[in-house]
């Protein structure tokens, strides 16, 4: 084996051919010709990807491995580790970008000239993007040597397809490899704090559109806020992990318009924000924060005397507080600040006086509760704080927005995380702020029941000063009123005879002869079926069929990933989307339920989520509706799943499937699609049923519906 040879794991050698780790253990067990470890633990093993690769293919269970997959398990398995990796990556795609000429004359020589002429190229371009202070320090030429065969595989992705993606890829892989490490602000979320911190109509036509002219997050993390602002003049980041910092910093970079002078001014700093501010005395006309909660020891025995407390000194308890007036304390006066905040801020006893003192001087201008899931910690429903830097002539706002974008979902809508609509939630937000943030408005704000309502101070400056917009707001209209239940009710009527129609004839005994069967991994290689596993990708506007949908029989529902979801949603796109057709077989890959879908002319155009599994059948050589409905069967799922901590995995691979003609199989594929559709006629059911229950316990209540 070469000596730059990369190494995979089992894990890595299950993403590549698009299987459980499982499977991986089976086949080192089943088959004497599996590749040897070379290295790492008895417990994980690694293993050389070229060994593995001609493996795979020679076995058909791969057909190439993608470039993308072959750099990061390059990144994976770096000798320094993967974030010396991407950070040797990050820099060397900054030259790729900024100085494509001379990268060309940099990978003409041999590995170890490349090395040594590096370091000169990178701080050229590194001190030209960031300036002195940076967060990124240039790479020593005995640093670089091991890296320079990923840097040239990294041009070679970045020629493919460009060097921000590029990056957003391996970024987004790190983050998926290590999901506590960080936190993350979803792209939706991102997209939609950006907006909030738009400056005035006036001021964004003259700064050519949409973006804030100069914007400051504090606490950076991946650089997902900063990534969302649309045309900055000026960037500003500080971060406490040095690591991270200098990933985001090579984020924000390769994410400008334009390289070296051509970009925004961009700082990125390293450093604990609240003990030692690395931009004292910068006001700018925006700042994006998603801090961190309830941190105990944020400096309160430090800062008693901080200047930044106009507000008040935070309590202990109260480390968002803090970072609230941090981030006021570095706006000029009406620019506008926007934090990421938990729902206990806004009600806790301990926090009541400094809330007080913002809406008297009219710094706090609206509180937006989101939806549980909306960013991690993704079981509670976070809100949203907007401010904005009081003038000197400026009058004290007498009002508060408070929106409530977390009303419960309808009945078999999805909900939770990943599942969120933020298109939905965007217009209900920005719908209620943009007539409310009008300069010199003096018409009153439209009250939306349920949703929004500008809120006099003067009602909120009680003993609790409770923000949290549920309590501010007047209950919605009642959807129970009695015409509407009238029509769920003959809906439900009618979906029950529908069901009664469709319910299966009396069981008749079968031929129990035991028939011959294959694998779907075996007509896989035979071309009967081609295997996909989905991205979760999306093209365009199209959406993308998720997990829930599958399992709970409706339309797709999810969103596309953002192209540069790294750092904003866990992860970035694996790879193009997997657009479904008709006759499409779908299988989850997690849950273990004895669940699979055939694709109609409805769902045709949808992308593939992650952990759904695609089956295309030949139709010249399988009917989709007998594959899917063996595909069903509880033995048959039993068989193919494998266990690890408490959550089950499906090998799809692993399923089987009778051999019989074509036309035997349609007749078994017949009886499997009438199954669906009672099945279906069931699951419409129960959702009305369940709505007219709720339906008339509310009308009963509100006193809509009359009993009797």
């Amino acid at each position: 084996m070469p000596d730059n040879s990369t190494e995979v794991t089992a894990a890595g050698i299950a993403r590549l051919a698009g299987v459980g780790r499982a499977a991986v253990s089976n086949w080192r067990r089943r088959h004497a010709d599996f590749p040897k470890p070379v290295g790492g633990t008895e417990a994980s093993p690694s293993f050389a990807l070229p060994e593995v690769e001609v493996w795979l293919r020679d076995q058909g269970k791969l057909a190439e491995v993608p470039l993308r997959e072959r750099v990061w398990q390059q990144v994976a398995g770096h000798p320094d580790g993967a974030v010396t990796a991407l950070v040797h990556a990050g820099c060397a795609l900054l030259v790729v970008r900024d100085r494509p000429t001379a990268w060309l004359e940099i990978t003409a020589v041999s590995d170890a000239r490349m090395a040594g002429v590096l370091p000169a190229a990178l701080d050229h371009v590194l001190t030209a993007r960031f300036g002195a202070g940076r967060a990124v320090p240039t790479p020593t030429e005995a640093a670089l040597l091991p890296s320079v065969p990923l840097l040239r595989a990294v041009a070679e992705l970045a020629a493919e397809a460009g060097a921000r993606k590029a990056f957003d890829f391996l970024f987004g892989r790190q983050l998926d490899a290590n999901p506590r490490q960080y936190t993350l602000t979803p792209p939706g979320l991102a997209e939609l704090m950006a907006d909030l911190a738009e400056p005035a109509r006036e001021s964004a036509r003259q700064n050519g559109g949409r973006g804030s002219r100069t914007v400051l997050d504090p606490a950076a993390g991946t650089g997902a806020l900063l990534c969302a602002v649309g045309r900055p003049t000026a960037v500003y980041a500080q971060e406490a992990d040095p690591d991270l910092a200098a990933l985001t910093a090579l984020r924000l970079a390769l994410h400008s318009e334009g390289g070296g002078a051509d970009g925004p001014a961009l700082a990125v700093r390293t450093g604990d924000t609240l003990r030692a501010d690395a931009f004292p005395g910068l006001t700018v006309d925006a700042v994006l924060c998603h801090p961190p909660f309830n941190e105990r020891n944020w400096g309160h025995d430090d800062l008693a005397y901080d200047p930044r407390w106009e507000y008040g000194f935070p309590a202990r308890t109260e480390s968002e507080l803090a970072w609230v007036q941090h981030a006021l304390a570095h706006l000029r006066e009406g620019g506008t600040a926007v934090v990421l905040m938990p729902p206990a801020a806004a009600s806790r006893r301990s926090g009541r006086r400094i809330r007080a003192d913002l809406l008297r001087r009219g710094a706090l201008r609206a509180v937006v509760a989101l939806p549980a899931g909306a960013a991690p910690p993704y079981g509670i429903p976070l809100h949203i704080w907007v401010l904005r830097k009081p003038g000197a002539e400026q009058h004290p706002a007498p009002e508060l927005l408070v929106v409530d974008a977390a009303e419960p979902e309808a009945a078999g809508a999805p909900s939770g995380r990943d599942r969120l609509d933020w298109a939905a939630v965007r217009a209900a937000v920005l719908g209620a702020w943009a007539p409310f943030d009008v300069p010199g408005r003096r018409e009153p704000v439209e009250e939306r029941p349920g949703t929004s309502r500008a809120v006099p101070v003067i009602e909120l400056l009680d003993d609790d000063v409770d923000l949290a917009p549920a309590r501010h707001l007047p209950p919605p209209a009642s959807g129970a009123t009695a015409a509407e239940l009238v029509r769920v009710r003959e809906r439900l009527e009618e979906t029950l005879r529908l069901t009664a129609r469709r319910t299966p004839s009396p069981a008749a005994p079968g031929d129990q002869a035991r028939r011959p069967f294959t694998t779907v991994g075996e007509l896989a290689r035979a071309g009967a079926l081609r295997l996909r596993t989905g991205t979760g990708s999306g093209s365009g506007t199209a959406p993308v069929l998720t997990e829930h949908d599958v399992l709970s029989g409706t339309g797709p529902s999810g969103s596309p990933s953002a192209p540069s979801a790294a750092g904003s949603s866990a992860s970035a796109p694996e790879g193009d989307p997997v657009l479904l057709e008709p006759g499409d077989v779908i299988v989850p890959v997690t849950g273990g339920a004895s669940v699979v879908r055939v694709v109609d002319e409805a769902t045709a155009g949808a992308a593939l989520g992650r952990n759904l599994q695609l089956l295309r059948p030949d139709p010249a050589a399988l009917d989709a509706w007998f594959l899917a409905g063996f595909l069903r069967g509880t033995a048959n799922n039993r068989q193919a799943s494998s266990y690890a901590s408490t959550a089950t995995r499906l090998d799809a691979r692993r399923l089987q499937v009778p051999r019989m003609p074509l036309a035997e199989q349609r007749t078994y594929g017949e009886q499997f699609s009438a199954l669906a559709a009672f099945e279906d006629a069931l699951r419409t059911a129960g959702r009305l049923g369940g709505q007219l229950v709720q339906g008339m316990y509310d009308g009963l209540t509100d006193g809509s519906v009359a009993p009797g």
